[in-house]
This record gives structure tokens, C-alpha cells and sequence, in this order.
């Protein structure tokens, strides 16, 4: 358990009591599950939320580690014999592993140094008589004289005076102060300087990074995509960069600490700009650099599991039959029916070309299984086969099904993969996509599941940040999402079923045997007969399964069957069968919460409780409603500027957003377009798959680039109307001096303008 230290420090750092963050490290130690702790063990966690859980449970992590790094630092220390009560102190006061790691570093073993062989050949005395002060200029060149030796390789004075310089720069650059001096100044005034390698300027495939051919920017404000983007020109051979800070200004500084009023001033001047040169700035620099990509990594990490987890709480269309169209040209558009419950009725290929058989086909389809919608992926020949669509629909008699443009990123990752395999054995693997795309309108969540977090395309550069501090961000965010609007037990696939807390890819299998062998689940209780899965599997995982049939009425609702003999308690008291009481508003506004309370069960818990008996089972995922795009836009040269359109958020990135317009290329609305005020974080104006209303300013056909404002007014619009405005003044002074008075209502002036 940490430390009461370590629980203060948390304390203090997130503005939470220590009771909270006592009882949420205890939680986390005792092996519960983030979902689990959020939603059934509020009274000890004083109702945190999820990130607030994550937050502490992560700095808890990080200061455990910072712990038991310190202790090591300090064996290895003190086996050194070197261990003083100052050292110790200040070992003991490092609040960061970087200032612990600069403390250590003039005792961590290293490589064969300038100054370790200078010490080999017996020059460290010198070095101590120059340092000390002992020595001037003169006197430690007079010195020097004594230390020549041919058989220790020391030839001269000169040679003498340079290894006595080299082990005292090598001691200037492991000085934890001067060090952090030296970092401190660097990060805060230092620029990231990216320029473009020789014979790259004209290669097309580095036309992308043209922006950072010669580029600067203060480290410190330098956003993550600009770090990201140069990152990845970097690995591309393309682009060359650095930190580079005032290197004369920090230099000077060094010089100014290492002299200070000591006599030898030219040796120490001549130490002190070795010592910058040769050995801090590169290695500040080297570490200025995993800085800055550490940062970059969090925040696009952290924009990737915020847009994940806005897209997979998307609005579900619910049990519904629907078509999924997988566009092609070439191969064909893929055709798959599912039925409410996701089951494949029948499959078809459909050819754009073709006409007269693309409406027959389709219209058979339509005719045989009476589909609710016709999901479209959104991806090459989109707008050709929803046009091609809607003509057969249209043409159909009465109200025939709505057709809807579905994201289809990832749906040819999970055709490939073994899962979908698994689901669909006898269906070719060009028709999965199609199932994918018909699924996904369904139930997103459901879903996605199935598919790689990092193939989904909802992140920036998702590929070139920390791939296992990715995946653990994004597995994390897929649990949280299933967890929050919970499992259907006798119809989850084993991939959702695998998120639900306390569960994993076994038990999620043996879960589907088990419910396949029975001929379905009948009770929560029947869990605990699932191989492997004991009582802490099942109490961490019962509160999020469902099961609409269920014997015992609790088991369709929220509540966790461990509040199952107090809800019963609560329907005695009412005079009425336990049955009657779920879904019953009237009987739920009638429990006396303070009759319940205990020392385990408080109001918090109360309180969730009554939801669930109010609305069992409720999704909190906002009603499906359909995107329209507008029928005469159907590609990029359809596009004009000032055109008004309806689109839907496909990716939040730190720069701004990119919208699904129906043209096949999204487009971006950048930061300063999201909104008439200054947007500093464009997640809080926006967010995945929410509908906004857009206006083009911008078409590059050629480099495929679509620009977007939500702005109320554009700039073009505000400069149109200021030059209207001034065209009416202009025109009204031209009139009155022709007339020489006020015009007639019903005059025309010459810009067009009434006057009435």
C-alpha cells in the first residue's frame, strides 16, 4: 500500500481529500477493475469518475516507481562508499525520476571516458588543485610540469592541463544543478529547428512535409501534430531537426558558475565551454527530444482515446434489418442483409455500370427481407452508389428504407482478420466489409470492438507515437465504453464480451460455449459455472452483463447482484412483488432512501440503484439520427466556396477537425474556423460523429485539400458584405448628388439596391 506521503502528494496535486485517494489506491491494489470501482465502489472513491480514478491510480503508479527507484539510486550509492548525509538528503528530496537520475548521475557506471583515462594516468590531483582553488592560471601550469609522464602517455604540461580539464568538465556536466540550469534554459528558450536534407527538396513524396523544409518554433509552444509531423519526416529521410537553444547566452551562464571567484580562470573558462559543448548540450538536447516526443505522445494519445471513445458511443440505429453496400467500381459493389440481430440473410454483388441489374438486384433485396435502412460506406464510389441507391429506393412504392453514409475505416481490417473468419466461416472475405458496414450502423459499439483501435483512423500519427502506452490507452477506452452502456449476456459477440471488466479474450470464450451449449443464459448465477470464472471474475464483471429474459427481474437492470437482497428488502417493504417493482416510477418515488443507508451502502449507491429500478438496462447513447448530405454534391469539383453544407465529424485533431461532406474526401476545419471566439482545445467545440453545419472556403483539387469554417461568418463573407455595404454607401452619395435630394422609394441605384 503507498505511503501516507505518497497519498498526500496525490491529494494535494488533484484538489481530492485523502480519504478518496486512500480508498482508491486500496481498490486498485486489491486487483478491482477501473469500470467496477467507478460504478459500484463510489462511498470509498467519494464518487470519482473515471479520469479522476485514472489520474490517481496513474500518478500513484508513477510515484511508486519514483520510490523504488530511489531506494535502488541509494544502495548503489552507498555500496560505493560514497554516500554523504547531503547526498542522502537531497536522493530523498527529488520529487521527479529526472532530478533523481541527475543526482545519480555522477556515480552511474560509464563507458571509457576522456576523464576515466585522464584519471588513469593519475591527473585527478591537478584537477582537485584547479577546482579547489588552490591554483591560479600560472601555478596550475607550473603544476602540471610534475605530472609528465611518457610511460602513463602524459608527453607534456599541455597534456597534463588537458586531462585535468577533461575530468573537470566531465564533473561541471554532472552537476545536478548546473545541469538542470542547463535543461531549464534550453526547454524554455530553445527552438525546434527541422530543415529538409540534401536532394529532398524536389521529391515527390516529400511534398507533404514542404512546411517544415525550414521551420523553427519555440519548444515550449511548439503543438504535438507539428512535432509528430517533423518526427515522421524524420524517419522518412526527408527532414533533419534539433533543439537548439541561445547556446552563447547558456554558455556564457556556464562559465559565469564554473569560475566564479576561483583564480584559475582561464583553465576553468576553457573547462567550463568544453563541458557545454562537448558533453551538456548534446546530452540535454538528446533528452529535450524524448521530451518532446513524450509530450507529443500524450496528447495525441490522449486526442486518439477521446475520439474512440466518441465514436464508439455513437448513436445506435438499433435492431433493424439493413443492407450494407460496400462501394466499388472495379470488383463491384459488395451487398449484405442482415437481420436485427446481426444475423447474415443473404449477400450480392452489384455493378455501378450495370444499370437496369444494379436496380434489380437491389429491389429484389429490398423486396425479399423489407430492410429499415440501406447502410453505404463511405468510402471510393460512395456517392455514385448512394445516388444509385436512392434512384431504386425512390422509385420504390410507399415509404421504402433510409439510406445512410456509414464510416467504413476499418471494415477491411476486420474482413481479414480472425475474427471475422470466425463469425462469418462461408462468406468470402470481399462480402465481410459489407456485414461490417451494416453491423456498425446497428450497434458501433458492438461493432468496432472487432476491429484494431488503431485501424478505426480517429487519432494523428497514431502509428509513430509509444505503441504500448497506445494500446493501453485505447484498450482502457474500449472497456470503459462497453462497461458504460453494458453487455447483452445471451447475444454479445466474444469480442465484446471480452471488454466487459474482470473478464479477457478466455473467459469471453467460454462464456459463448457454455451459452451455446445451454441453448442460452437464463441467470447472472450461471456465470459462476464458466470455466476459470471465480467469484472475483464475477463480481467485477455480473453489474455490466444483461439478460432481458432473465428468472430473477434484477439480472435485465444495472444493479449488481451483490444489492440484490436490499432491493428485494426495499420491495417488501412496499407490499409488492419484486417483479412489480422494476420499471414502476410511481413505487420507486415511494422508497425512503435514508431507511437503507448502512456503513457499506450510502446515498451515491441509493441513488444508482433507483435509476436502474426506474429505467432497467437504460443506453446512454444519444437516439440515432441520419446525416443528409446534399444530392447535388457528389464529388470535390462540386464543390464551391461560400457553400453551405451539412456534415458529420469523422476525426478531432489537435489543428482542428475533419468533416464528412459526402464527397469521398473529407474536409478540414482548422482551429480558427471551429467558431466565432478563440478555440484553444478544438475537442471542446466538437466532437466524433456529432452533425455540424459548414461552410467551403477553400477547394484545392490537386492536392485534394477540402477547407471548412463553422464560423457563423466567414472572412470572405464579412469582406462580401463590408464591400456591399460600402458599394450602398458609395451609391447612395452618387444618387443624392445627381438628384440633388434624397431618392424616390422604388428608386434602383446603379449597385442593384432598392430604396423604399
Amino acid at each position: 500500500m503507498p505511503s501516507q506521503k505518497i497519498v498526500q502528494q496525490i491529494a494535494s496535486e488533484l484538489s481530492l481529500s485523502t480519504a478518496q485517494v486512500q480508498g482508491t489506491l486500496a481498490l486498485f491494489e486489491e486487483g478491482n477493475t477501473l469500470p467496477f470501482i467507478a460504478r459500484y465502489r463510489k462511498e470509498a472513491t467519494g464518487g470519482l469518475d473515471e479520469v479522476q480514478l485514472r489520474d490517481v491510480r496513474d500518478r500513484g503508479a508513477y510515484l511508486d516507481e519514483l520510490e523504488d527507484r530511489r531506494a535502488a539510486i541509494l544502495a548503489s550509492i552507498e555500496e560505493l562508499g560514497k554516500l554523504t548525509d547531503g547526498l542522502r538528503g537531497r536522493i530523498r528530496g527529488a520529487e521527479t525520476k529526472q532530478e533523481l537520475e541527475d543526482l545519480y548521475l555522477p556515480y552511474k557506471p560509464k563507458r571509457r571516458t576522456r576523464a576515466i583515462i585522464a584519471r588513469e594516468k593519475g591527473l585527478e590531483p591537478l584537477a582537485d588543485g584547479i577546482w579547489s582553488g588552490e591554483m591560479d592560471d600560472a601555478g596550475a601550469a607550473a603544476a602540471a610540469r610534475s605530472y609528465v609522464d611518457a610511460e602513463k602517455g602524459v608527453e607534456s604540461a599541455d597534456d597534463a592541463l588537458q586531462g585535468a580539464r577533461d575530468i573537470l568538465a566531465e564533473r561541471v556536466a554532472d552537476d545536478a544543478d548546473l545541469r538542470g540550469w542547463v535543461r531549464d534554459r534550453t526547454r524554455a528558450d530553445g527552438l525546434v529547428s527541422s530543415r529538409v536534407l540534401k536532394g529532398k527538396q524536389e521529391d515527390p513524396a516529400a511534398a507533404r512535409f514542404r512546411d517544415y523544409f525550414e521551420f523553427s518554433q519555440k519548444a515550449a509552444e511548439i503543438p504535438s501534430h507539428r512535432m509528430l509531423a517533423i518526427r515522421r519526416g524524420e524517419t522518412e529521410d526527408v527532414l533533419t531537426w534539433a533543439v537548439e537553444g541561445p547556446s552563447e547566452e547558456i554558455a556564457a551562464g556556464v562559465v559565469r558558475r564554473v569560475v566564479a571567484d576561483r583564480p584559475a580562470r582561464e583553465q576553468l573558462t576553457r573547462v567550463a565551454a568544453d563541458a557545454y559543448r562537448r558533453l551538456l548540450s548534446p546530452s540535454i538536447q538528446t533528452e529535450l527530444r524524448l521530451e518532446l516526443k513524450e509530450r507529443a505522445d500524450a496528447e495525441a494519445i490522449e486526442i486518439f482515446g477521446r475520439n474512440l471513445e466518441q465514436l464508439l458511443l455513437s448513436a445506435p440505429a438499433g435492431e433493424r434489418t439493413v443492407i450494407g453496400l460496400d462501394p466499388g467500381f472495379r470488383t463491384g459493389v459488395k451487398a449484405a442483409v442482415v437481420s436485427k440481430t446481426g444475423a447474415v440473410l443473404d449477400t450480392d454483388t452489384l455493378y455501378l455500370h450495370q444499370e437496369d441489374r444494379f436496380a434489380a438486384q437491389l429491389r429484389g433485396l429490398v423486396d425479399r427481407h423489407r430492410p429499415d435502412l440501406i447502410a453505404i460506406g463511405n468510402g471510393t464510389a460512395s456517392r455514385e452508389t448512394e445516388q444509385a441507391a436512392r434512384n431504386v429506393v425512390t422509385s420504390l412504392p410507399g415509404a421504402g428504407p433510409r439510406l445512410v453514409v456509414v464510416n467504413e475505416a476499418g471494415a477491411s481490417v476486420y474482413s481479414a482478420s480472425d475474427t471475422a473468419r470466425d463469425e462469418l466461416p462461408g462468406l468470402d472475405v470481399s462480402l465481410r466489409g459489407a456485414v461490417s458496414i451494416a453491423r456498425r450502423l446497428q450497434d458501433p459499439l458492438a461493432e468496432l470492438v472487432k476491429i484494431d483501435p488503431k485501424s478505426i483512423g480517429v487519432g494523428q500519427y497514431q502509428h509513430d507515437v509509444d505503441q504500448p502506452r497506445l494500446k493501453g490507452r485505447l484498450d482502457e477506452t474500449v472497456t470503459f465504453c462497453v462497461n458504460r452502456v453494458g453487455v447483452e449476456l445471451n447475444t454479445a459477440s466474444p469480442s465484446l464480451l471480452a471488454y466487459v471488466a474482470g473478464l479477457g479474450p478466455a473467459l469471453a470464450k467460454n462464456i459463448v460455449e457454455l451459452r451455446d451449449a445451454a441453448g442460452g443464459l437464463r441467470s447472472r448465477k450461471q456465470l459462476l459455472e464458466v470455466p476459470r470464472l471465480g467469484p472475483r471474475a464475477f463480481e467485477q464483471a455480473a453489474g455490466f452483463l444483461r439478460l432481458r429474459a432473465a428468472e430473477h427481474p434484477l439480472d435485465r437492470t444495472g444493479v449488481h447482484p451483490e444489492r440484490y437482497a436490499l432491493v428485494e428488502r426495499m420491495a417488501r417493504d412496499l407490499g409488492m412483488p419484486l417483479r412489480e417493482l422494476v420499471e414502476n416510477e410511481e413505487a420507486v418515488a415511494r422508497i425512503d432512501v435514508d431507511r437503507y443507508l448502512s456503513d457499506d451502502v450510502g446515498r451515491p449507491t441509493l441513488s444508482d440503484i433507483l435509476d436502474e429500478l426506474r429505467r432497467p438496462g437504460r443506453d446512454p447513447r444519444d437516439t440515432f439520427e441520419a446525416p443528409a448530405f446534399r444530392e447535388d454534391v457528389t464529388g470535390m469539383k462540386d464543390l464551391k466556396e461560400g457553400m453551405r453544407l451539412e456534415g458529420v465529424v469523422t476525426n478531432v485533431v489537435a489543428f482542428g477537425a475533419f468533416v464528412d461532406v459526402g464527397v469521398h474526401q473529407d474536409g478540414l476545419v482548422h482551429i480558427s474556423q471551429l467558431a466565432d471566439r478563440y478555440v484553444k482545445d478544438p475537442g471542446d467545440v466538437v466532437s466524433v460523429g456529432q452533425k455540424v453545419q459548414v461552410t467551403v472556403i477553400g477547394v484545392d483539387l490537386e492536392r485534394n485539400r477540402i477547407g471548412l469554417s463553422m464560423k457563423s461568418r466567414t472572412t470572405d463573407q464579412q469582406n462580401s458584405r463590408t464591400t456591399e455595404k460600402r458599394n450602398s454607401v458609395t451609391a447612395d452619395k452618387q444618387s443624392n448628388r445627381t438628384a440633388g435630394k434624397k431618392p424616390e422609394p422604388g428608386t434602383v441605384a446603379p449597385n442593384g439596391m432598392r430604396f423604399g
